[in-house]
């Protein structure tokens, strides 16, 4: 693993932790999942139309990887949302964070095709377990089942929508802020009559919280940016499990930020998940 695509993923994990706490904050509906993907439009649509315009290999196969990838963020962005609003931001998050990089190793072995050498394997098991740890120990949650469950759900989009964007951005050559860029316009397109529905509830957000739908905006799609360019010349094998850095991060927002405690437990499964990234970073 290239200097290049560790520091890509690792900026990647502080964005995507960082969104993922203001959405759990601000705990709002799909309205919201639309009001932030609609302001995110204006801010990256100058380079994706660019990067759109000097793409030379549209196919029908390149449009289904773009429809394809919108559908699964889609459903991964409602059941985050949904689960948010009956479970802790340190028991979803871990869980998903978890889930996510085995399917998806998995899945790019079997699919893909890439190699799985035996440092990397190792290195991913430890940051799975670690996040296990953390996760299934005791804790705060008042509602453990359901954030669990929300939390695998979650686990099984992110492997999902990695692997397919993956596909998308190494096979198909789809400029990553263009996948990235689609699935947010077709995400916004999909929720309209939804938003519209609630626009009083869109109105209050965009008033009252005008700075965090923005700051989600702009991490949300920075975030996922990030990885997918990482994944033009960087292995899912080492991408995946590399981005569970923002468990550390997230646990330490939900502790300390979200009053749900624990923070001394909590570090301590965080830094054998470092340790971790840290074999995975080396193989």
């Amino acid at each position: 693993m290239t200097l290049l695509g560790f520091s890509l993923v690792l900026a990647a994990a502080f964005a995507h932790a960082g969104w993922n706490f203001l959405v759990k904050r601000l705990n709002g509906g799909p309205e919201l999942i639309w009001l932030f993907g609609t302001v995110s439009l204006p801010i990256f649509g100058p380079p994706a139309i660019y990067f759109a315009l000097t793409f030379d290999g549209w196919t029908w196969l390149a449009v289904l990887a773009l429809v394809g990838s919108a559908l699964l963020h889609l459903v991964y962005f409602l059941l985050l949302q949904a689960g948010y609003r009956v479970g802790d931001l340190s028991v979803i998050y871990p869980t998903a964070r978890s889930t996510g990089p085995v399917l998806s190793s998995l899945l790019a072995f079997l699919l893909l095709g890439q190699a799985l050498p035996l440092q990397a394997a190792i290195g991913g098991a430890v940051i799975v377990f670690g996040v296990a740890m953390l996760t299934f120990g005791p804790k705060g949650s008042t509602r453990p089942l359901k954030s669990l469950a929300y939390g695998l759900a979650v686990g099984l989009l992110i492997g999902s929508y990695t692997v397919w964007d993956a596909w998308g951005v190494s096979v198909l050559l789809i400029p990553p802020i263009v996948m990235d860029y689609a699935t947010a316009l077709l995400r916004s397109i999909l929720l309209l009559p939804y938003a519209l529905k609630r626009w009083d509830s869109v109105c209050v957000l965009w008033s009252d919280h005008r700075i965090e739908v923005v700051a989600i905006a702009v991490l949300s799609g920075l975030a996922y940016i990030l990885v997918l360019y990482a994944l033009t010349f960087t292995p899912v094998i080492y991408v995946a499990p590399l981005r569970e850095v923002s468990v550390l991060i997230a646990v330490l927002l939900g502790s300390i930020m979200l009053g749900e405690g624990q923070l001394a437990r909590r570090l301590i499964w965080a830094s054998v998940i470092l340790a971790g990234v840290s074999i995975l970073a080396t193989s």
